[in-house]
C-alpha cells in the first residue's frame, strides 16, 4: 500500500501530466480514433459518452463508450480537475462490479487486456431509465438539496412533528445527524439539470418506468447493499449511501449503468474496532466526495491547485481502504491512454 507521503509526491509529481489532454470530442475531431468519426459526444457532468447507428459489436449490440474524466462536480456546478480521479474511480467501480454484477447486472463489455484503471468503459448502448436510484442507510449531513439531512433540516425549522420524503413518512424525533435510519430507505430521484427527490408513485405516473421495472431496481438493489455491506464490514467499513442508474438491454433486461459504489456516487464511514462510526472533529471519517462538496465557500468556486492535489490525495487512499490494493497509476499523458484504450476495445469488439 502506499503511504500517504508517498501519494503526495505522486499527486505533486505527476499531477499536471495525468490531467492534461483533450477532450473525446476533440481526439474524435482531429480524426485520431477514425473508427469514431461523425459519432454522437454526450458530454456530462464528469464523464462524456460516445455512440453511433454504426457503432455496434459484430454481434449487432450497440455500443456506447463511457470516456471518465477527472472533472469534480459538486453542487451541480464543476470546480475543475482532479489528479487521477478518473482512474481512483475507476478502479474503485471495476472492484464493486465484481462483488454485485450477478445481482444488478451490469452494461459492460469485457475486453481482454483492458486495465482496471482504463477510463474508457465499453458498455451496452442501454434505453436508459430517467431515474436516479438512491439508497439510504444513515441520515448524513450534506449539503445537496435532495439530501434527507435538507428536507429533515427544512421540516424542523416549519414545526412539523413529521415529513414525507421520497413516499416515506418520518417522525422527525426518528433521527439525528449522522445517525442510522429505522431501515434501508429507497429515495429516488430525478435525473434533471437540477435533481430533485421524487416517490416512487412519480415515475410511474410519468412514465419514467413501469410499477415492475422500479419494483425489480428496488428489490435488486437492496440485495446488492446488502452484499457490499458486507464486504465492507470486513474492512472495517460501512456503505451509509449510494446512486446507481439502470437501463434496459436488447434482450430486455433491466441493467445496472455507470459506475457502481464510488465515492462519486457513495459514502464510506470507518468504523472503530467495536464497530461503531470512527468520529474525528466531530464528524464520521469518511470516504466519499462529501469532503470535496465542504470546501466549497461560494456558488462559482473552482478548487486551487493545493486543494485539488488535497483530493486527489483523499481520493488515492480512499481507494486503498476500500480494495485493500496498492494504487497502480498508468502514468501514461492521458490522451495516449483513452487512444490505445478505445483501439483496443473496437479491435476487439466491432
Amino acid at each position: 500500500m502506499l503511504s500517504d507521503n508517498e501519494i503526495k509526491e505522486l499527486v505533486s509529481e505527476y499531477g499536471p501530466r495525468v490531467n492534461e489532454g483533450r477532450t473525446i470530442k476533440q481526439i474524435i475531431a482531429d480524426n485520431e480514433i477514425p473508427k469514431l468519426a461523425g459519432a454522437t459526444v454526450l458530454e456530462g457532468k464528469v464523464s462524456d459518452s460516445v455512440f453511433s447507428d454504426s457503432l455496434k459489436t459484430s454481434a449487432g449490440v450497440p455500443i456506447r463508450l463511457m470516456f471518465r474524466g477527472n472533472r469534480i462536480s459538486t453542487h451541480d456546478v464543476n470546480r475543475g480537475a482532479i489528479p487521477f480521479k478518473d482512474q481512483v474511480l475507476a478502479q474503485n467501480h471495476d472492484h464493486m462490479l465484481n462483488l454485485v454484477k450477478d445481482t444488478l447486472g451490469s452494461s459492460q463489455f469485457e475486453v481482454e487486456g483492458l486495465l482496471p484503471s482504463s477510463t474508457v468503459i465499453p458498455a451496452e448502448n442501454l434505453k436508459l431509465l430517467m431515474v436516479e436510484n438512491v439508497q439510504r442507510m444513515y441520515m448524513a449531513q450534506s449539503s445537496t438539496s435532495t439530501s434527507l439531512f435538507q428536507h429533515w433540516l427544512k421540516a424542523q425549522e416549519e414545526g412539523l412533528s413529521e415529513f414525507e420524503y421520497a413516499g416515506h413518512e418520518i417522525e422527525i424525533n426518528s433521527l439525528s445527524p449522522n445517525g442510522k435510519l429505522p431501515y434501508l430507505m429507497d429515495t429516488p430521484s430525478t435525473k434533471d439539470k437540477v435533481d430533485r427527490t421524487i416517490d416512487p408513485p412519480y415515475l410511474i405516473e410519468n412514465g419514467v418506468c413501469t410499477a415492475g421495472q422500479y419494483q425489480q431496481i428496488r428489490n435488486a438493489s437492496i440485495m446488492a447493499f446488502g452484499i457490499v455491506s458486507q464486504y465492507l464490514r470486513e474492512k472495517g467499513m460501512v456503505l451509509v449511501d449510494t446512486k446507481t442508474e439502470h437501463g434496459v438491454n436488447t434482450a430486455n433486461q433491466i441493467v445496472a449503468a455507470d459506475e457502481l459504489y464510488t465515492m462519486d456516487s457513495s459514502r464510506f464511514w470507518k468504523l472503530t474496532e467495536d464497530g461503531s462510526v470512527m468520529e474525528r472533529d466531530g464528524k464520521p471519517v469518511s470516504f466519499s466526495k462529501e469532503f470535496a462538496r465542504g470546501m466549497v465557500k461560494n456558488t462559482d468556486m473552482q478548487f486551487s491547485t493545493e486543494q485539488s492535489n488535497e483530493i486527489a490525495v483523499r481520493y488515492v487512499v480512499g481507494l486503498q481502504h476500500l480494495t485493500g490494493d496498492a494504487f497502480e497509476p498508468d502514468l501514461r499523458p492521458r490522451d495516449q491512454r483513452i487512444i490505445e484504450s478505445t483501439n483496443l476495445i473496437l479491435e476487439a469488439l466491432t
